[in-house]
């Protein structure tokens, strides 16, 4: 068997090299599967992050992770972003004493997410808290098994978040 370094095919020595764009694209692309957003949610996140002061790409990391549907699930009572979504849309999470039913929902310091008492049975979430010591929990946030609470420590620094995307690309791409 021959290994050739180009894609098969008629047109695979002719194929043009990934332009810079396309880098970008990618990027962008790959961060908006990760927390489920469309384009529009993405690029208000991304103006929200530009007129903060700071770094636009880790303050738009910060407000990407400081959505309820993902912070709940980096506190591992789902098993999924997408999940999570869902189980916060059927009312099953409280923030500060109160329902929210808005996965988009901005988390901020010491806010404290915790189950439903009616809620605390649902397979889905006993099985995700189950396997919370598998996976860990950030240092950012801070869990409480038994009561299935959580609360807000801190911000998330870049170190943090560790996800496998190169944000200031994308930063670039809508700097154009």
């Amino acid at each position: 068997m021959d290994r050739r370094s180009y894609p098969p095919g008629q047109h695979g020595q002719a194929r043009p090299r990934a332009s810079e764009y396309s880098a970008q694209l990618r990027e962008k692309q790959k961060l908006k599967r990760i927390y489920g957003l469309l384009e529009r949610q993405f690029r208000q996140y991304f103006f929200k992050a530009e007129r903060k002061k700071g770094i636009t790409g880790e303050n738009l990391l910060k407000l990407l992770e400081s959505r309820l549907d993902n912070v709940i699930y980096r506190l591992g009572l789902v098993s999924s972003r997408k999940q999570g979504r869902m189980l916060i849309r059927q009312n099953h999470f409280m923030v500060n004493g109160r329902t929210v039913n808005i996965p988009s929902y901005l988390v901020s310091l010491n806010d404290t997410i915790e189950v439903k008492e009616g809620s605390r049975g649902l397979i889905a979430i006993q099985s995700a808290v189950e396997g919370v010591g598998a996976r860990g929990v950030p240092s950012w946030l801070e869990f409480d098994k038994n009561q299935m609470k959580g609360v807000v420590k801190s911000q998330p620094s870049k170190e943090e978040i560790a996800l496998p995307v190169n944000e200031q690309l994308v930063v670039e791409l809508y700097s154009r």
